[in-house]
């Protein structure tokens, strides 16, 4: 595995069904927008098509905050292809708006360190900046599927701390107080903040 958060997220370049047709993307093509580079196991699957057609419902809130999307796994671009054209009540994710690789070779997989022996990826999550920087990565056990509203909420908290250079505390939202990673800091906002927080 190579991709370690605070370093430079691993370059590919692979075949990927986009707006139903193959193109080859490269992941360098996004540089200068954030990138939420996600693995799933299998086309065809469970778990899979409920994220990635949340994913695609959501894709206007991702662009909104200049981020583009892209979907990763070991199918074949033409299983993808199938897949695409298969209506949702059908376990389908017809409608797809971001690109879905074809990762066969499964170097992408290895090298982002979620290949399973099995030869499938578990559900990885990478979040890279418009400086190709990985600052976050999560990594699912295949029966468990991921929040929509908690990466945006992630999105929201690097643009606020890489533009004003203050840190995000414990269940932080966009609009709510940060602070400076300082000791003064962290007391003026925790004598401002109730320290019981309810679930």
């Amino acid at each position: 595995m190579s991709a370690f958060v605070g370093k430079i997220a691993p370059d590919f370049t692979a075949e990927a069904l986009v707006d139903g047709q193959f193109k080859e993307i490269s992941l360098h093509d996004f540089r200068g927008k954030k990138v939420v580079l996600f693995f799933y196991p299998l086309d065809f699957t469970f778990v899979c098509p409920t994220e990635i057609t949340a994913f695609s419902d959501a894709i206007a809130e991702f662009r909104k905050r200049n981020t583009e999307v892209i979907g990763v796994s070991v199918d074949s671009k033409h299983c993808h292809r199938a897949w695409a054209e298969l209506d949702r009540k059908e376990g389908g994710i017809k409608g797809i708006n971001f690109p879905l690789v074809s990762d066969l070779t499964k170097e992408i997989a290895q090298e982002y360190g979620v290949l399973l022996d099995a030869g499938y990826s578990l559900r990885g999550l990478f979040i890279i900046n418009k400086e190709s920087i990985l600052k976050h990565l999560t990594i699912n056990h295949n029966d468990l599927g991921r929040n929509i509203a908690e990466v945006l909420r992630l999105l929201d908290a690097i643009d606020y701390t890489e533009e004003y250079g203050e840190v995000c505390p414990v269940n932080w939202k966009k609009g709510e107080k940060a602070f400076q990673p300082t000791s003064a800091s962290l007391k003026e906002y925790l004598s401002a903040k109730d320290l019981v927080t309810a679930y």
